[in-house]
């Protein structure tokens, strides 16, 4: 049973220029989840799909494969978003599709474990595996309040469970993702994330947040851990503690 990661990084961005290659710790976000997919025994290979020849350059630099995505699947305008991801499933040869975003640096490896666990026991009900971020807050749509009621006010804790999607990781055999043309599917199976876990890199008030959590945690374990590499880029991000370190 092969296991394939793959990075999908493209040339510029929108909100956030060349988002992809931001410096972060001791590289940059490409690099960073490069590295972090190595040190997690479970993936047999790692691609990076991209347009970018600079991306591509640091994919051999780091040792990993890459593919060469045409301008069309990655300019966002071309094709949607579905096409992309079932022209990247169907040119990988693997059972195993991991979607792992670089812009969510701050999943640990435990996490992915994890996920990759759930996948490989999963049971008939579910038919892939993503992260989700449990989000317990007071929601009002156009009129009125859609998870709580004014006249029974509750605290927070007691909300419904409802989840937030994240960008950490989609888990899903290729050969779905192709049919699909989406990472996950109908039935996905949620486990669920720290919220700093979820920090998605979309502008650079997130980038500086992601950063500042980074720095602090990455500071504490040098000194309690003395810096072995895998042991710094799985990260525990404890909320509670990172605030008390700022």
């Amino acid at each position: 049973m092969k296991i394939t990661a793959v990075i999908p990084v493209r040339k510029g961005s929108r909100r956030l220029p060349d988002k992809n290659i931001l410096p972060f710790g001791n590289s940059n976000l490409l690099i960073n989840k490069i590295r972090q997919l190595k040190c997690i025994s479970k993936i047999d290979n790692i691609i990076v799909s991209t347009d970018s020849e600079e991306m591509i350059e640091m994919a051999i630099k780091e040792g990993v494969n890459y593919q060469k995505r045409p301008d069309e699947y990655c300019d966002e305008k071309s094709k949607t978003f579905n096409e992309v991801v079932e022209y990247v499933a169907k040119s990988i040869d693997t059972n195993i599709l991991i979607w792992a975003p670089c812009v969510c640096p701050l999943v640990t490896i435990n996490s992915f474990n994890k996920a990759i666990d759930s996948f490989l026991n999963l049971n008939s009900k579910y038919d892939s595996v993503v992260s989700a971020m449990l989000f317990k807050e007071y929601l009002f749509d156009e009129s009125k309040p859609i998870n709580f009621s004014i006249e029974n006010h509750v605290p927070s804790q007691k909300l419904p469970d409802w989840h937030l999607i994240t960008n950490g990781f989609y888990i899903a055999k290729a050969e779905d993702m192709v049919n699909w043309k989406f990472v996950y599917g109908k039935n996905p199976k949620l486990i669920e994330i720290s919220k700093l876990e979820a920090i998605d890199i979309d502008d650079k008030s997130d980038f500086e947040f992601a950063e500042f959590v980074y720095k602090k945690q990455m500071k504490t374990l040098t000194n309690a851990r003395g810096g072995a590499r895998c042991n710094l880029i799985n990260l525990s991000f404890n909320n509670t503690n990172i605030m008390r370190a700022a």
